[in-house]
C-alpha cells in the first residue's frame, strides 16, 4: 500500500509511538494520536507530524472501554475522511507475584493488552472497508511470539499478549479478501523501562546476541514494512535482535 496521503491512528504510543508517527509523517500520511494519560507525548507527537508537513490530531480516551474506541475510530474518520492504518500499540507492562493477581488486576491487563486491539479494530475495519482496504498491526511480545513466559509474575501480561497473536492470526483471515492485511510486532529489547539501573541495561544488551537494545527507530522500520505490504498478513514478526535465540 502506498502511504502517501493516507491516515494512520496510533493508540497509546507513549515513547516509541512517536518516533513511528513521525516516520509515518515522513512517508506522506497523516496522523491520529490517541492518548489516556500522555498528553503531553500525544501533543508533542502531533507536533512532530505537523513539523513534517502532514496534518495531526489527539484524542483523549482509553481503550479499555467500548465506546471510547468507536470514539476514537469515529474522530479520525470525521477529521481525515478516511482511516487507512491502525496501529494498536496500547498496552501496560507490570508484573505481580501469581498470589497477588485479583479479578480486576486481570481485567485490567488483559483490556488495555488484548481487548482494545479487537475493539479498536472492530470499529476500524468497517472504514477500511469502504476505503478498499486497510492494515492494522497489533502489539505483541517477543516471549509470547516465541510460545514461552520464561520470566515469573507476569502471567496476566503473558496470557494477553499471546491473545494478540491469535487475535492477530484470526483477524487477518477474517479480512483477507478485501485488502486488509492484519500483522502484528513483537519487540524484544527496545527502550530500556524506567528505573532500570546502568547495570540491568547492560546485562538485557549482553544477553541479546546482537549486542545492544533496538531504539525506537527499529519498530517503526517495521510497522512501515507492514503498512506497505501487500501480500504479508497474520504474521507477528520479532523485532528483537536475535533475543528468542539466546
Amino acid at each position: 500500500m502506498q502511504l502517501e496521503g493516507k491516515v494512520a491512528l496510533i493508540t497509546g504510543g507513549k515513547r516509541i509511538g512517536q518516533v513511528v508517527a513521525r516516520e509515518l509523517a515522513a512517508r506522506g500520511m497523516d496522523l491520529v494520536l490517541s492518548y489516556r494519560g500522555s498528553k503531553n507525548e500525544a501533543d508533542q507527537a502531533a507536533a512532530d507530524v505537523v513539523a513534517a508537513g502532514r496534518k495531526a490530531t489527539a484524542i483523549s480516551g482509553d481503550v479499555s472501554k467500548p465506546d471510547d474506541c468507536v470514539a476514537i475510530i469515529e474522530h479520525a474518520v470525521a477529521t481525515f475522511g478516511r482511516l487507512d492504518v491502525l496501529i494498536n500499540m496500547a498496552s501496560i507492562y507490570r508484573s505481580t507475584p501469581l498470589s497477588a493477581v485479583t479479578v480486576e488486576y486481570w481485567d485490567t491487563d488483559l483490556n488495555v493488552n488484548l481487548r482494545s486491539a479487537f475493539l479498536c479494530s472492530q470499529a476500524a475495519i468497517p472504514h477500511m472497508r469502504r476505503a478498499g482496504g486497510g492494515r492494522i498491526v497489533n502489539f505483541a511480545d517477543w516471549l509470547a511470539r516465541s510460545g514461552r513466559p520464561r520470566y515469573p509474575d507476569f502471567t496476566p501480561y503473558f496470557v494477553a499478549k499471546t491473545g494478540v497473536v491469535a487475535l492477530t492470526e484470526a483477524l487477518a483471515l477474517e479480512v483477507a479478501a478485501e485488502n486488509i492485511l492484519v500483522n502484528a510486532i513483537a519487540p524484544g529489547p527496545i527502550v530500556a523501562p524506567a528505573g532500570m539501573s546502568p547495570e540491568e541495561i547492560a546485562e538485557v544488551a549482553a544477553a541479546t546476541p546482537v549486542g545492544h537494545w533496538g531504539g525506537e527507530l527499529e519498530i517503526a522500520k517495521a510497522v512501515i514494512l507492514l503498512c506497505e505490504t501487500d501480500f504479508i498478513t497474520g504474521e507477528t514478526i520479532r523485532v528483537d535482535g536475535g533475543r528468542h535465540l539466546a
